[in-house]
Order: C-alpha cells, then sequence, then structure tokens
C-alpha cells in the first residue's frame, strides 16, 4: 500500500475481491455454472439485438424498449461476471482502487438503466391495452426517444451521485472487500472516515429508483387488469395474462432482491447472504430477461425462424 493522490483521499492503491464462496470444493463448479450462465447471457442479448435491429416488423416501441434492455444486460452481465470468473480460478484477486471505482459506477448506472426501462416497458404495455387506439400517438418515435434519454440521463445521474460520494472516503488499511465485486455496501465496510452522507445517499437514491418504478409499475398493471377483466376472450385473457406474468416475474426478482440487499437496517442481514441476493439481479435476470421476452414472444419466434431460413438456404 502506498498513499495516492490527496484529491482521491485514499491511502490504498488496490483492493482484494473475497469472492463468492471461501471453498475450495466449490470454486470449479461454481465457475462453470456461472461460465455458462454469461455464455447464455451474451448469446441471447446479442442474437436479440441482431434479430431487433435487422428485421424491420419488429421496429415497434415494445421492441424498441426491449432492444434497449437487452443492450443494458448485455453490458451489465460484463462488468460482473468476467471477473467473478477470474476469482474463481485465481488465487489472489486483486482490483485496483480507479478500476474498483470503474466498475462501481458502471454497475450503478446499468442497473438504475435497468429498473427505468423496466418501467417503461410497463407503461407501453399499459398503453396498448388500455388505450390501443391512441398507441401509436402516445408512443410515437418521439416520446419513445425522449423515454430512452431519461432512462440513460436518470442512471448516469445515479450513478454519479454513488461513484462520486465514493470518490471522498478514506480507505485506510483495510482492503479486503467481502464481495465478488466492488458494491456499495461492502465498500462502505472498509472506510475509515464517517460513511453518513453515503449511507442516506444509498437511502434516498436506491428508494427513488426502486420506489418510484415500483409505484408506476404497480399503477400500471392495476389499470392492465381491470381492462384485462373486461375482455370477452378467454384467448385474449389468457394471452394478455401470459405476457403480463412474464414482466411481473421478471421484476419481482429485479426489484425485489436489489430492495431486500439495499434497503434494510446494516443488522438484519449479513454480507454473505447478500451476496446471495446480488447474484439474482446481476447476473441471474440478465439471463432471463432474453428468453422471457423474446423466445416467448410469437413475433420474435416468427422472425428467428425466417432469419435461420434465409441463413440455411443462402
Amino acid at each position: 500500500m502506498k498513499n495516492m493522490a490527496a484529491g482521491n483521499h485514499c491511502t490504498v492503491t488496490e483492493f482484494f475481491l473475497a469472492g463468492l464462496t471461501e471453498k475450495p470444493g466449490l470454486q470449479m463448479p461454481l465457475f462453470f455454472l456461472f461460465l455458462g450462465i454469461y455464455v447464455v447471457t451474451v448469446a441471447g442479448n446479442l442474437g436479440l439485438l441482431t434479430l431487433i435491429g435487422l428485421n424491420s416488423s419488429l421496429h415497434t416501441p415494445m421492441y424498441y424498449f426491449l432492444f434497449n434492455l437487452s443492450f443494458i444486460d448485455l453490458c451489465y452481465s460484463t462488468v460482473i461476471t468476467p471477473k467473478l470468473l477470474i476469482n474463481f480460478v485465481s488465487a489472489m484477486n486483486t482490483i485496483s482502487y480507479e478500476a474498483c471505482m470503474t466498475q462501481l459506477f458502471f454497475y450503478c448506472f446499468f442497473v438504475s438503466a435497468e429498473c427505468y426501462v423496466l418501467t417503461a416497458m410497463a407503461y407501453d404495455r399499459y398503453v396498448a391495452i388500455c388505450k390501443p387506439l391512441l398507441y401509436t400517438v402516445t408512443m410515437s418515435p418521439q416520446v419513445c426517444s425522449l423515454l430512452a434519454l431519461i432512462v440513460y440521463v436518470g442512471a448516469f445521474i445515479g450513478a454519479w451521485a454513488h461513484t462520486g460520494c465514493m470518490l471522498r472516503l478514506t480507505f485506510c488499511k483495510d482492503n479486503v472487500i467481502n464481495h465478488y465485486m466492488c458494491d456499495i455496501l461492502p465498500l462502505l465496510e472498509l472506510s475509515c472516515t464517517s460513511t453518513y452522507i453515503n449511507e442516506l445517499v444509498v437511502f434516498i437514491v436506491v428508494g427513488f429508483d426502486v420506489g418510484v418504478p415500483s409505484i408506476t409499475i404497480i399503477v400500471s398493471y392495476s389499470f392492465i387488469l381491470s381492462s384485462i377483466l373486461q375482455i370477452h376472450s378467454a384467448e385474449g385473457r389468457s394471452k394478455a395474462f401470459s405476457t403480463c406474468s412474464s414482466h411481473i416475474i421478471v421484476v419481482s426478482v429485479f426489484f425485489g432482491s436489489g430492495a431486500f440487499m439495499y434497503l434494510h437496517p446494516s443488522s438484519v442481514l449479513s454480507m454473505d447472504q447478500g451476496k446471495v441476493s446480488t447474484v439474482f439481479y446481476t447476473i441471474v435476470v440478465p439471463m432471463l430477461n432474453p428468453l422471457i421476452y423474446s423466445f416467448r414472444n410469437k413475433e420474435v419466434k416468427v422472425a428467428l425462424r425466417k432469419a435461420l431460413s434465409k441463413k440455411i438456404f443462402s
């Protein structure tokens, strides 16, 4: 360890990541498990991005947001999983102070962006089901672009708030992060200065990122449920319920695990339990999203068959 620039208020040049588990017998099985998850995540999201980008029939508001969700999930997973995989096969997993802060920023950015884009998708479904005659006007390209801008600007503000507050802290001697990545709470445990402002920022920003989207999604689905119950066709109701249930499952896992990790007193949940909770919304959800939102979708299946047929015959 040696002193860094005074502007960074840091006395360490690198951190050690403790990883997901310290049990030697679990290292290789977990390595192959998460490697498989990462391969599926990358293949699924890249495939979906390519399919939506090249197929004009999928250039609609719903798939516009799905395109953004896949892009976020791909980047989100890439920020976290490769470093986790290295941890399983290396004896000592280190990360520099600068790389740690960079990972923290992009992790916060993409997790916030995921919150907002899931909310935009819920609003899109609300307009499509509750106001179908106004759908084209309400979800115009300009409105979709504005919503996407809000997603990324809001994510940037939240990520910079967390990272900026972290940069003001002093890390003195203990530099072992009890996590598989540079997350907010494990880093706060290492600080030798007051973390009151950081904890306040976490509560406010995470509360906003989870609370506002959750309320918006709940209100949207309340109106959606009311509209579905008025559909006379059993097949129509079943199709609508199927689409809504898929979105609700992903939203519940993502927002639930995030709130479980951050919005609780520190005495209630240990950091080891928190790491398991973090796995769901950092690694599992980015893999599930392309499977739930696309491969169960009839329009995507048709577009995929056409693309594969052209590839085979060519």
